[in-house]
């Protein structure tokens, strides 16, 4: 009998028997290929995120088109020529004994691109973000559908579209970036049909028994951002849509270098007070929580009060690939924390390097660094 039961017990997304709560939430550390195909590296990864003994796998934002790529080292969902790595990709996770499930995204305005679509015509101290024409919207709708398609027929269990982290999803739902005077813009109403077109195109391409899954933002963070007041109206609107899960996060890359978001971060589950709100708004939709969760103790607590129905571990799981299993008494070695306040494997990232984690065992550490030509701290 563990000593987690609520933590270790069977659960159903949609159609995937899970065989427990805990997942791996998307964690991008850019290991694709230059040409964002699926190379050795990342399927080394995610062969160990398979077996580690989570239920179920959400592998890292894949671009559904060209334009919305943040960076050259993203997987590429866009073209039916990443099929072939997307399948194996697919298998390397389903091996390990987990469900493997494809997050599709586009940056919009976080595009590595000179210029870059957005709701809005924005322009930064660096970049020119344009204004998507309804034609370019009705395309972007269209290549989400796409993504989707292959992401099935590359064998993965289920399907998650990115609405979190300030990518083009928020960017038009958020009247901070959103300021469009047509039916895209305006009204909150209007600020949602965009994410909802996207919603409903990827249900219909999919088919209704394949589990599509929603990354979903509560708050960006920011005073003029959004907060739940309008993103708990959205979920009841992402509810009616008969999603197979939503997957709560809050902040944006414009707050997550805020001292008041840097000093929240570093608490542990900073973000389940989020997830009780969004799963007290919508009971019916299984909930997947995050955000530092580093004891087994707190992810049961918040299973078995109902604060949601999922743990998610992202760098929590990078740390120590191993928390599952020493959760479930598999493995008697304590459980190698995510330091709060580092964010080492974040700042990689934000200088486009391939990340890792700065706390794993030395042997490990140095062993990856030699492989990624990295120099040794």
């Amino acid at each position: 009998m563990s000593e987690f039961p609520k933590l270790f017990s069977p659960f159903k997304v949609g159609n995937i028997e899970l065989k427990n709560r805990i997942t791996m939430t998307p964690l991008f550390l850019g290991m694709a290929e230059l040409d964002g195909s699926v190379g050795e590296l990342i399927l080394d990864h995610y062969r160990e995120m398979g077996s580690s003994g989570v239920g179920m796998v959400v592998v890292e934002n894949a671009s559904v088109d060209i334009s919305g790529m943040g960076t050259v080292k993203m997987i590429r969902a866009d073209s039916d020529n990443f099929l072939p790595g997307l399948k194996t990709l697919a298998q390397t996770i389903k091996s390990g004994g987990a469900a493997a499930i494809q997050q599709i995204n586009h940056t919009g305005r976080y595009a590595y691109h000179a210029e870059r679509w957005g709701p809005s015509l924005i322009k930064y101290e660096y970049v020119t973000v344009r204004e998507m024409p309804k034609e370019e919207i009705a395309r972007t709708v269209q290549a989400y559908a796409s993504a989707a398609r292959r992401v099935k027929e590359a064998g993965f269990d289920g399907v998650e579209i990115h609405g979190g982290t300030g990518y083009l999803l928020v960017q038009f739902l958020s009247a901070r970036t959103n300021r469009r005077n047509d039916e895209y813009g305006g009204s909150l109403e209007n600020r949602m049909r965009f994410p909802l077109e996207v919603v409903e195109a990827v249900r219909k391409a999919v088919g209704d028994d394949f589990p599509v899954g929603y990354r979903f933002i509560a708050d960006e963070w920011l005073p003029d951002g959004l907060h739940p007041e309008e993103t708990l109206q959205y979920a009841r609107e992402l509810d009616k849509r008969g999603l197979a899960y939503l997957s709560v996060m809050a902040g944006n890359y414009d707050s997550f270098f805020l001292p008041e978001y840097i000093e929240d971060e570093k608490k542990e589950g900073h973000h389940v007070h989020f997830a009780a709100e969004v799963k007290r708004a919508v009971p019916k939709v299984p909930v997947i929580t995050a955000g530092r969760i580093q004891r087994p103790e707190m992810a049961e607590e918040i299973v078995a009060t109902g604060k949601a129905d999922l743990i998610g571990l992202a760098r929590v799981l990078l740390a120590d690939p191993l928390w599952p299993k020493k959760a479930a008494g598999e493995i008697s070695d304590p459980i190698n924390p995510c330091q709060p306040g580092c964010a080492f494997c974040l700042k990689r990232i934000m200088k486009a390097k391939i990340s890792y984690c700065i706390r794993w065992p030395n042997a490990r550490r140095e062993a990856f660094q030699a492989r990624i030509g990295d120099k040794p701290k």
